[in-house]
């Protein structure tokens, strides 16, 4: 039998669950998020600000739960060259979650998905058709 899971609170009306890599290469664009999502008044909340404790997934669906907002980047959804060969799930995964959080209540959170490339997602999350995601381009110098 599967334990009870986390029990939904309010969205905090301001609160948005920033989904992103933790690493060196996207450390310009964390910050560009974080500074835009400030300047429109809201407070950025990432899964790195989570305690140790009980269960990860837990903690990562309660703090879904706790944002009206969610900004999902999967522009480095890549295969890790390190053996075993495997694409880093995490944040498809926690993008899912936030999907099925939106279905229970449309109302309560609004996700966007951001993409180097459209067609990535098209492909690999094809259930997401129909769905309008951002294409974050850069410049090439």
């Amino acid at each position: 039998m599967a334990a009870a899971g986390p029990v939904p609170a309010e969205p905090q009306p301001g609160a948005i669950f920033l989904n992103f890599p933790y690493d060196r290469q996207f450390v310009p664009l964390y910050v560009a998020y974080i500074a835009g999502v400030c300047s429109f008044g809201l407070t950025p909340r990432v899964a790195l600000e989570l305690p140790g404790g009980e269960r990860r997934l837990d903690r990562i669906v309660e703090l879904i739960l706790s944002c009206r907002y969610s900004f999902h980047d999967l522009s480095r959804v890549e295969l890790d060259l390190r053996r075993p060969q495997t694409p880093r799930m995490n944040m498809p995964f926690e993008l899912g979650l936030t999907v099925m959080a939106s279905y229970q209540n449309p109302k309560r959170h609004t996700w966007c998905i951001f993409e180097k490339d459209y067609r990535r997602v098209l492909k690999s999350l094809g259930d997401l058709a129909g769905s309008d995601q951002a294409n974050r381009q850069r410049s090439r110098r």
